[in-house]
């Protein structure tokens, strides 16, 4: 009888495949999405697994495009890279109707085949010609049988009007207020549904820049991305150039790149996520070069293992971030760490790092400086850094504009990718001081000016080794 069952399961689950594939053959501008009209990052967009996307994008960058297809798959029941549901429920939020008319009710419209909606409900206008009136939502036939619904709704509304309601996602098309925002995370909480946005970042930096662009709070669930014109590879380079020149430099930053702007401005306007972030791999042992720590008791202590590859290319790998700890506990997070990557050792069994030089002092609380104190637990404190503000600045911002970038931080050291997209100018000529002690850091180890390892002889560099894996692979083929 298991058996039985499971072969049933399996029978089911095919049959829904293939009319999953058969669905999606028939709509047309959804299959040249797909295949034509797609670019790299609206691919990484649909592809993320998270359940609260957004994608911060410069006007005309794609956006929009991405966030209205994505609504329609899930009501389709045709997601490319999820498993597909049944009876979907979801909302379309915009700032206001006039712009849900113009822009993300006009967008669905256009990826949805007439013979597949059901029926269209009017908030005002013509069912007979929705796309010149509002519309309060549209039912679709899914793939896997049921029947879906596409609700729209306008910010402006309040949040009461968003009460209620048990979502499988909700789509914002332009940044909402925050307490929409969070009775938006309320609606898809019992279906596990989940949250997706796609703005340009006008308005400077409200509670989107700090919960959801820095995750201040850590959520896991929480995934970004920024979209610029030049990702977009259907705008002419003519045209981009045109309305380069037609907007100041605050304007060009959000409208064309997608960020975020302040009255000061990023240290690290060069940092983008989707290059300078990568997924953790194993690194060679011969890599690893030295840990930098920025001390912090009340405040956070800041510490990062560094790795240098055979071309002089910085890879963070690893970090510790903790506040209100005492030096015992932080020396022996340090020390678990390094035994977990296994980390170089000297003859006594010793850990050596980099360490701000005020470490050396020694405060009212203890005879002993904090590099005293370290050293009592087998850390090896190296004080002579250089903290030259303005050249650390200016050496971490060469090897972030190289491409392929020269220096990559791992996606687990999430403290040190909040701080440096966050990182910005004060009134004066110095960065703000806050949320700045894995930049500190940084700049210490990059001012050391660290060295590639030694090649033995017959060694190939990572260019030539990756060219030669190419070789190999397309004899075998």
């Amino acid at each position: 009888m298991e058996k039985k069952g499971k072969l049933e399961t399996l029978i089911k689950r095919i049959g829904e495949i293939e009319k999953v594939q058969a669905f999606r053959a028939e709509h047309d501008k959804l299959g040249k999405y797909n295949q034509e009209k797609v670019h790299e990052k609206q691919m990484a967009f649909h592809r993320c697994q998270k359940r609260n996307r957004w994608v911060f994008g410069g006007n005309r960058s794609g956006k929009t495009e991405c966030g209205a297809v994505e609504a329609v798959w899930w009501a389709l029941g045709i997601h490319p890279y999820r498993k597909n549901r049944k009876d979907v429920c979801g909302w379309v939020v915009s700032p206001t109707y006039e712009i849900q008319r113009e822009v993300s009710q006009s967008k669905i419209l256009s990826y949805l085949r007439p013979d597949r909606i059901v029926d269209v409900t009017m908030q005002s206008g013509r069912k007979s010609s929705p796309e010149g009136g509002v519309i309060d939502y549209i039912t679709v036939k899914n793939a896997l049988g049921g029947v879906s619904r596409i609700g729209f709704k306008s910010a402006d509304q309040g949040r009461e009007r968003f009460q209620g309601a048990s979502l499988d996602f909700v789509w914002f098309d332009e940044e909402p207020p925050q307490d929409v925002y969070e009775e938006c995370l309320m609606r898809v909480m019992d279906r596990r549904g989940e949250i997706w946005g796609t703005m340009t970042p006008l308005k400077g930096r409200t509670f989107v820049y700090d919960e959801i662009y820095l995750n201040k709070r850590q959520n896991p669930e929480i995934w970004t991305i920024t979209m610029e014109w030049a990702d977009n590879p259907y705008l002419d380079k003519e045209e981009i150039e045109l309305l380069t020149n037609a907007f100041d430099k605050e304007s060009v930053e959000s409208r064309r790149y997608g960020k975020f702007s302040d009255e000061g401005g990023l240290v690290y306007p060069e940092f983008e996520e989707s290059v300078h972030v990568v997924d953790p791999f194993e690194v060679p042992h011969d890599w690893y070069d030295n840990i930098s720590v920025d001390p912090g008791l009340h405040n956070p202590l800041s510490a990062h293992f560094y790795a240098v590859d055979y071309d002089g290319n910085i890879y963070v790998i690893a970090e510790h971030y903790e506040r209100e700890k005492d030096i015992d506990h932080h020396a022996r997070r340090i020390r678990e760490i390094a035994d977990e990557l296994g980390w170089h050792r000297d003859a006594k069994g010793r850990l050596r790092c980099l360490i701000d030089s005020a470490a050396n002092q020694r405060t009212l609380a203890s005879v002993k400086s904090v590099a005293d104190l370290f050293y009592e637990k087998d850390i090896l404190c190296d004080t002579k850094v250089n903290k030259d503000l303005w050249s650390g600045i200016a050496a971490v911002k060469d090897r972030l504009k190289g491409r392929p970038p020269r220096l990559v931080i791992f996606r687990n050291c999430v403290h040190m990718i909040r701080e440096i997209k966050g990182y910005r100018w004060g009134n004066g000529d110095a960065p703000v001081k806050e949320d700045d002690h894995a930049m500190d850091e940084l700049r210490y180890y990059v001012m050391s000016k660290p060295q590639p390892p030694r090649l033995g002889r017959g060694e190939e560099t990572v260019q030539e080794r990756y060219k030669n894996k190419l070789i190999r692979m397309r004899r075998n083929m």
